[in-house]
């Protein structure tokens, strides 16, 4: 039995320990990020505000977003200071935050503007937790277990995390049926045990590294990101007569100020001699091979969901007779097939890695994807379900086949003193991957939309009385407005024409127009050109990182006898 630092006891069974409650704390974390987005129509209806509402799109963005931006924005540094100050304890100080802000969050009981704000306000405090968590997770993995089983343990960690923000379209949608505060009041009793767990068993294993905080490091880095990721998600927002917001001065200039504060940071990194970003890490091979392929395989399905949600709310599950109150649940059933697959392949790949290293598992992993994609384009908008399955859990298997091995290789490549930073760093790769993905699927949809909504728009309205006139104001508005109408699974149609020119047309007409099918057979077209456009997208991206992936060489593990003056091999070198 061996100690640590602390003199405190650690037995044989100690790695499951580490194990089980890591895999809680990142179950936990994604499952929560899930039900929220699908709750929102549920969370919008209960504090009475309309989210597509004039002056009220802000609100929604920020549900959405707010929570991905903060935790790519601290990842890294949380992990920094995970090395500097211990692992385990900035760990517990994260399931602490996450639980209190959980309570906070089911308590909120004011409405309109003032109860969204709150909401927001303290999802981002629940993201300061939820990085936290994240940040350390799979240093702690790490430092836990042998490098001839860490792939099976990030394995299980990566797919359980990764399959959490599936399993939460289903929590989040049966729980939002009875009341979306149990969407928050869910993470409560989880965040005490794990909590309690936590404190009680998790001991200190890695190495503290004894430095100064980069304060000026830090704060460009952050700084620096926070404007990048708010430019790409303000960028689907119309802007004065454009249907996305990019030549916006607003998002002009923080795109061009975070890429200049971002450079600024890198320069900063090479000079202070105890920098927050350990640049020269880039130099280990599978380290930097890692964090490119696992950024581009981010960027390349990050928005998946979001479509997904879109496909099924708005559009195909109308169309099967499914009220748009309903939709929110069946969406995330229907879509159980793409948890599986995560679930199916993600433990297999992490065993055999440690076997056989990460390279042909993540490269073929990538591959897999790009070609499900592919399969994906050829789906009908109006599909026959189990055809659809079929193309969602292939992948959900390639990207649970891509996850383990690409976490693995990674933290298996660099010193152990520099585990927490490591680990801060690939996550802060894989969630600003996210947000700046979501943004381009939605910008490339709008782009799809853009180009056909307005003549079945305008051809649907008036083949069913509606005044010319009105017919051509509506089917020129932002394409964004219906992308987010079929996302919160809600016909905008009846709300745009109002009762005045409803109460004009016949009562078929009106019958007609409000239907579940109308809205959702209009767009289908257009959703299926705009879809095209962002799987082509895809493929590209999970191409790229296959090919980034191969890269990483044969598998490498760090020697930890050379962690004294950080000795890299030449061949594992760049």
């Amino acid at each position: 039995m061996r100690r640590t630092r602390s003199d405190a006891p650690v037995g044989p069974h100690y790695r499951w320990v580490v194990l089980s409650n890591t895999t809680l704390a990142m179950l936990m974390a994604t499952l929560n990020m899930s039900s929220v987005m699908i709750a929102m129509p549920a969370i919008f209806r209960g504090i009475h505000l309309d989210p597509l509402g004039p002056g009220n799109f802000n609100y929604l963005l920020w549900m959405l977003m707010g929570y991905m931006v903060v935790t790519a924005v601290l990842v890294v540094n949380l992990g920094r200071l995970g090395d500097m100050f211990g692992r385990v304890r900035m760990y517990n100080l994260g399931f602490v935050i996450f639980t209190v802000a959980s309570i906070m969050l089911s308590l909120v009981w004011s409405t309109g503007p003032t109860g969204a704000l709150e909401l927001i306000v303290l999802r981002m405090i629940q993201a300061v937790g939820g990085a936290m968590l994240m940040a350390n997770t799979a240093a702690l993995l790490t430092d836990a277990f042998p490098a001839e089983r860490r792939g099976m343990a990030l394995g299980l960690n990566q797919v359980v995390g990764l399959a959490g923000s599936f399993i939460g379209l289903v929590v989040g949608g049966l729980l939002a049926r009875y009341d979306w505060r149990l969407v928050f009041i869910i993470n409560v009793p989880v965040g005490v045990f794990g909590t309690l767990w936590s404190y009680w068993k998790l001991r200190e294993l890695g190495k503290r590294t004894v430095a100064q905080i980069d304060w000026l490091g830090n704060l460009a880095f952050a700084a620096g990101l926070t404007l990048v990721l708010v430019g790409a998600t303000y960028g689907i927002r119309p802007y004065g007569g454009h249907m996305m917001g990019w030549t916006s001065p607003f998002v002009l200039g923080t795109l061009i100020g975070g890429i200049v504060l971002l450079a600024l940071f890198f320069a900063i990194e090479n000079r202070v001699e105890e920098p927050m970003f350990k640049l020269s890490l880039f130099r280990i091979r599978p380290f930097m091979a890692g964090n490119a392929a696992g950024l581009l395989s981010s960027i390349g399905r990050g928005g998946l969901m979001f479509m997904l949600v879109i496909w099924l709310q708005g559009i195909w599950l109308p169309q099967h007779g499914y009220s748009f109150e309903r939709t929110p649940l069946w969406a995330g059933i229907y879509m159980i097939p793409l948890n599986l697959g995560f679930l199916a392949a993600g433990p297999i790949s992490g065993f055999l890695t440690d076997r056989f290293g990460a390279r042909p598992f993540a490269t073929g992993g990538m591959v897999l994807a790009a070609a499900t994609f592919a399969a994906l384009m050829t789906v009908p908008v109006n599909f026959t379900y189990w055809l659809f399955a079929l193309v969602i859990f292939s992948n959900g298997a390639a990207f649970g086949l891509f996850a383990a091995p690409n976490t693995t290789s990674i933290m298996n490549s660099v010193p152990a003193r520099h585990r927490g930073v490591a680990s801060g760093m690939r996550a802060t790769f894989q969630n600003a991957g996210m947000p700046i993905s979501i943004a381009i699927f939605f910008s490339l949809m709008i782009v799809g939309l853009s180009a056909r909504v307005p003549h079945a728009l305008f051809t649907g309205l008036t083949a069913n009385g509606v005044p010319s006139a009105k017919a051509t104001t509506l089917a020129h508005e932002p394409a964004v407005g219906y992308l987010f109408a079929s996302f919160l699974g809600s016909n905008p149609l009846r709300s745009s024409l109002g009762p005045k020119v409803l109460g004009s047309l016949t009562p078929a007409q009106q019958a007609n127009i409000t239907s579940r099918s109308f809205f959702p057979s209009l767009i289908s077209d257009p959703f299926k050109h705009g879809l095209v456009i962002i799987l082509t997208f895809s493929i590209v991206m999970c191409l790229l990182a296959a090919w980034a992936s191969w890269l990483r060489g044969s598998r490498y593990i760090h020697e930890e006898e050379e962690d004294e003056e950080d000795v890299l091999l030449p061949s594992d070198l760049v």
